[in-house]
């Protein structure tokens, strides 16, 4: 009878030492602060792991770089010093060019060219964070990048000699092409830059601009020439998913999908309400003229050319999926538009069509 009783309270022990091994607790790392869009959807989709998986995992929220600043996010979860993170994508242009994808100047443009530049290069994406011992979950754009300036910007001498403030390899390039002068800083340093003279123009998200007051530190324009749709990235140590059971797994896959659709929606509308709030402070909100918008897509195709050189064969999936200059044109037209045709059809010269979509 003794012995029966030792063998229950072992295997009691044992039930309930393996019921303790199952339930895991995740830090998330997050470099913004908690009220941006980004941060909020991804505490969102932490406190909906934590509740669904009934004890299994719960995941705890860093925002505001408390845990570890923006740059050191990604090398952070690789290494296992914490479970999960969300961080800017192509800031990691040299941990896998593919990264760099969605920061090509003026290659897309708009949200549906951006889904579709997302939709084909995920695959290789994925594949590569894995083979570098980290797990995929989402993405969320931020929206349409836009040129701050301190003053005026009329022309493409107007650039020369910019003190810019730059956040990736395709800032600081775009940078260097048109004769500004980057300093690379993160988010949290932006206000401070403006306000000592550090820097006096930029490109970023009408919500940065906005999250950060940029108004008050003397930045009277935004241009918004949609440069790209930079993503953020959530990503998992390996290990620590691994030690996760299947319907955990599941249950995180599931959840990171509705954040990615809540947070590509939540972008869609700050890209409206965002750059009503620059105006509504009082900033000069508008495009740039036709001399200046072509002087920044000739220097976007040349940074095409060079990240497609650096990527290799990283980017021989996507080439048919990357829109092209015509993309975007016949994306402009509606029924009934009329198209005066010009070129080498000598036929066709000075004569028009008519669109029927």
């Amino acid at each position: 009878m003794k012995i029966i009783k030792k063998i229950s309270a072992i295997l009691t022990s044992l039930l309930i030492s393996m019921g303790a091994a199952q339930a895991e607790t995740w830090n998330m790392a997050l470099a913004y602060g908690a009220s941006n869009f980004h941060s909020a959807n991804a505490t969102e989709f932490a406190n909906a792991v934590t509740e669904k998986s009934g004890g299994k995992l719960t995941i705890k929220t860093h925002p505001g770089g408390s845990l570890f600043k923006g740059g050191a996010i990604l090398r952070a979860v690789q290494t296992g010093q914490t479970q999960i993170g969300e961080r800017f994508m192509s800031a990691h242009g040299k941990f896998d060019p593919l990264l760099e994808v969605d920061s090509i100047p003026f290659v897309a443009q708009t949200y549906s060219d951006a889904e579709k530049l997302y939709k084909a290069s995920k695959p290789e994406l994925v594949k590569g964070l894995d083979e570098k011992g980290l797990v995929f979950l989402y993405a969320v754009p931020w929206p349409a990048q836009g040129l701050y300036s301190k003053k005026a910007i009329n022309s493409v001498s107007d650039l020369k000699g910019l003190k810019f403030r730059a956040y990736n390899s395709a800032t600081i390039r775009i940078a260097e092409l048109t004769g500004m002068k980057p300093t690379k800083l993160e988010a949290v340093a932006i206000s401070q830059a403006f306000s000592t003279g550090m820097v006096e123009s930029m490109i970023t998200s009408p919500t940065t601009g906005k999250n950060s007051k940029i108004w008050e530190n003397g930045v009277k324009y935004f241009y918004d020439i949609a440069a790209w749709f930079p993503k953020n990235m959530v990503v998992v140590n390996k290990k620590a998913w691994n030690k996760l059971d299947d319907s955990t797994k599941k249950l995180v896959m599931n959840q990171a999908a509705v954040a990615e659709r809540k947070g590509w929606n939540l972008s869609k509308k700050g890209n409206v309400a965002d750059k009503k709030a620059l105006a509504d402070a009082g900033m000069v909100v508008g495009k740039v003229n036709a001399a200046l918008q072509s002087h920044f897509e000739k220097t976007g195709a040349t940074m095409a050319k060079e990240w497609a050189d650096r990527a290799g064969s990283r980017i021989s999936q996507l080439s048919n999926s990357i829109p092209s200059k015509e993309d975007y044109f016949f994306q402009q037209l509606s029924n009934g538009d009329e198209i005066k045709i010009q070129g080498k059809c000598y036929d066709w010269i000075g004569k028009s069509i008519t669109v029927q979509l």
